[in-house]
């Protein structure tokens, strides 16, 4: 019996029971993973040439968690993204001579700089974050809104899954 990832995940393939990464509840998790990633990756260049056009895809990112969070070391924004130091630093250099963030010294260790958001950062985020929202619910409209909430609790405890 074949099939599609859209049953209960207990099919069986060719007479025998389907087990570990290949059921089909795996196989279609990794085909909807990769729509999704390839669409968020492109939506994720054109909301940064919207913050900025001569703004990088990667550098939205950056933008959002010190928008979620506030002032970080460059090394904690490193660690979250998942990058080296010296991508980190480069990202940094450029959002800074876009004016979108600056360096302030951290009150906590003089010797260590804490990268912020400026008010033309936040305010670009800010008005980029209400529109790929406003995009959302656009899309979704049809969606019933504990449809939208279970999503968001499931794809964060994916993100949280894989952090491990």
């Amino acid at each position: 019996m074949h099939e599609d990832g859209n049953g209960d995940g207990r099919g069986v393939e060719s007479g025998v029971a389907a087990s570990g990464v290949d059921q089909p509840a795996f196989l279609a998790l990794e085909r909807e993973l990769t729509v999704l990633l390839r669409r968020a990756r492109a939506n994720q260049g054109e909301m940064a040439r919207e913050v900025h056009p001569d703004l990088e895809s990667a550098a939205y990112g950056l933008l959002v968690r010190l928008d979620e969070c506030g002032s970080q070391r460059a090394t904690e924004l490193a660690a979250y993204i998942g990058v080296g130091k010296a991508t980190m630093s480069r990202q940094l250099r450029a959002l800074e001579d876009l004016g979108l963030v600056a360096r302030e010294p951290d009150p906590a260790d003089g010797r260590a700089w804490l990268v912020a958001l400026t008010q033309e950062g936040h305010d670009r985020v800010r008005r980029v974050r209400e529109a790929r929202r406003a995009r959302y619910a656009g899309r979704l409209a049809d969606w019933d809104w504990r449809e939208v909430g279970e999503l968001a609790r499931l794809l964060h405890q994916l993100n949280r899954g894989m952090e491990k």
